[in-house]
């Protein structure tokens, strides 16, 4: 059964930086296209960040150059360090997984969730 289970939202100051993890189960990490989400109140959905079974990367332009997604494929999980945070980045981040080894826009499997709020 596939599992991805996010952890590391909270809240903090515009400037500061989170590292989300999610740890998956059921598939291995290293054959799929896995991915970071956000969706903040009152807006749709929008890929943060894409990672490629073969490791090529892909990121909203909006996070460019402040986030990186990651993954440690001998624990099985994904990660998203999020680096000088803003505002506009409060949202509900969602761990996804593809069950093939490219991405495009939909994906199979989604976890719970993790809060992110960034104010002062």
């Amino acid at each position: 059964q596939v599992q991805l289970v996010e952890s590391g939202g909270d809240s903090v100051q515009p400037g500061g930086s989170l590292r989300l993890s999610c740890v998956a189960s059921g598939f291995s990490t290293s054959t799929v296209c896995m991915g970071w989400f956000r969706q903040a109140p009152g807006k749709s959905r929008e890929a943060v960040a894409r990672m490629y079974a073969n490791g090529i990367l892909y990121y909203a332009p909006s996070v460019q150059f402040r986030f990186t997604i990651s993954r440690d494929d001998a624990k099985n999980t994904l990660y998203l360090q999020m680096n000088r945070l803003k505002p506009e980045d409060t949202a509900m981040y969602y761990c996804a997984a593809r069950n093939v080894s490219w991405c495009t826009e939909d994906m199979n499997y989604w976890g719970q969730g993790t809060q992110v709020t960034v104010s002062s």
